[in-house]
């Protein structure tokens, strides 16, 4: 069995990506034990100062590698406004500043957009995944990534979810794709169940377009 690392201390982001991981890859469940940093023990002491969602992926996951001596796969994303230039962007976990909090953060893109027009409240969730060999070398790093477009209400809605999800509202066309019924139509990611936000999020985009990596490297351990 391969031991892969999430790197990671978000447990909301350790929830999804199992979820994720064993949802698109079923054959995967008894081939692939998936490990936290906090089930590993290791401090997460890492500088996310790269431009982009993939140069912050790399970052972590490359120290996670390092730190476990397992492959690690890492996560970074973000919400995009469109009002806002694309921000928080990067800055997304800490756009209201430290220590880090989902509802400040959120509070803060709010009170930035609160005079932008229904039609101007455009933005999309970002991620970028990287997955990272035990030597972090170059010939053992995978990208991928994953997006999904939508609106910002005005105020937050709904229980379920984590950071910006309570007022980020998918487009129609996106949940037209995903196969999702029209009675979610204006339903923020918080308001729907995990397993739909699962059917269209950034992260499972992302997850999936690094599914060959994943299933290549478990074959190639049990060759």
């Amino acid at each position: 069995m391969l031991r892969l690392c999430l790197a990671t201390q978000n447990r909301h982001k350790v929830t999804e990506l199992r979820a994720l991981l064993m949802a698109c890859a079923p054959e995967l469940e008894n081939q692939l034990e998936l490990l936290s940093l906090s089930d590993l023990a290791v401090v997460d002491e890492v500088v996310e100062d790269g431009a982009t969602f993939s140069a912050n992926a790399q970052i972590k996951a490359r120290a996670a590698a390092l730190a476990t001596g397992l492959w690690a796969l890492a996560d970074d994303s973000g919400l995009q406004v469109d009002a806002l230039g694309g921000a928080p962007g990067v800055l997304s976990a800490r756009y209201a500043g430290e220590p880090r909090s989902d509802a400040r953060n959120l509070s803060a893109v709010l009170a930035a957009v609160a005079a932008v027009p229904a039609e101007g409240r455009g933005a999309s969730f970002h991620c970028s995944l990287c997955l990272c060999g035990p030597l972090a070398v170059a010939a053992d790093t995978y990208l991928s990534e994953g997006s999904v477009s939508g609106s910002l209400l005005t105020v937050a809605s709904g229980q379920d979810g984590f950071g910006y999800d309570p007022i980020f509202v998918p487009t129609d066309a996106e949940l037209h794709a995903a196969g999702l019924p029209l009675t979610l139509l204006g339903q923020s990611f918080a308001m729907l169940s995990l397993a739909q936000k699962n059917q269209l999020s950034h992260r499972t985009r992302a997850v999936r377009a690094m599914l060959p990596n994943l299933i290549a490297l478990v074959e190639q351990q049990n060759a």
